[in-house]
């Protein structure tokens, strides 16, 4: 009885789940909220940061003028703005990044008094920003390279130009799935993705309860 109470008391297993534009990441997330997990999407975050009222908000038109409408930040223009600057995008990412890196941390708290288990931090570009020290696991989703490119052209507004570039900014597939404690081959359908990921989550479910008990 000690050591269920224990269990209970203990701050969940996080877990990371990133992956290279067009691997499936999105949809992962996805399916780990199906399996029962609570997912921060680093993306969604941004999104808010962005939106109207979002915390980011005010430093990204000073640092950005002109990129704002009503106080609302049009993503489109802030885009442009640091797509083919280096230093700009430095300089938008010296705002985001921490500002992401807390709505995470505020989640784990939430999810550490609701007495989860489990919990998922979902970061596109978890390795190139050392969330991966945030997490007691890392979980990588990788798609062939046709499927890959597929997937990312397909995409309004998108060229083969901008996703070689996207490329450029990330790292390389092979060194995310060499970094990875598991990987998840995409690109078959969503049960073969669904069953590697819950082999996944019940491996880690019977590491936190040996872990605690």
């Amino acid at each position: 009885m000690r050591g269920h109470h224990r269990l209970w008391r203990a701050p969940p297993l996080v877990l990371g789940l990133t992956g290279s534009i067009g691997m499936g990441k999105s949809t992962a997330g996805r399916l780990l909220r199906q399996l029962g997990l609570p997912v921060h999407d680093a993306d969604e975050a941004v999104h808010a940061l962005l939106g109207p009222g979002g915390a980011a908000v005010p430093a990204v038109v000073a640092a950005f003028p002109g990129v704002a409408t009503k106080g609302v930040i049009d993503r489109k223009k802030l885009g442009t703005r640091v797509f083919n600057d280096a230093a700009a995008l430095r300089r938008l990412e010296g705002i985001l990044h921490p500002a992401a890196r807390a709505s995470a941390m505020r989640f784990l708290q939430r999810q550490a008094r609701r007495r989860q288990p489990l919990a998922v931090l979902d970061i596109p570009l978890l390795f190139e920003t050392g969330g991966e020290r945030l997490c007691h696991a890392v979980v990588v989703v990788t798609a062939l390279g046709v499927v890959q490119r597929s997937r990312v052209l397909a995409r309004p507004d998108m060229t083969a130009a901008r996703l070689r570039a996207i490329q450029a900014r990330q790292m390389p597939d092979r060194e995310k799935r060499r970094r990875a404690d598991f990987v998840v081959q995409t690109g078959l359908d969503k049960r073969h993705t669904l069953r590697q990921l819950a082999t996944i989550v019940r491996l880690l479910r019977q590491t936190r309860r040996r872990r605690y008990a």
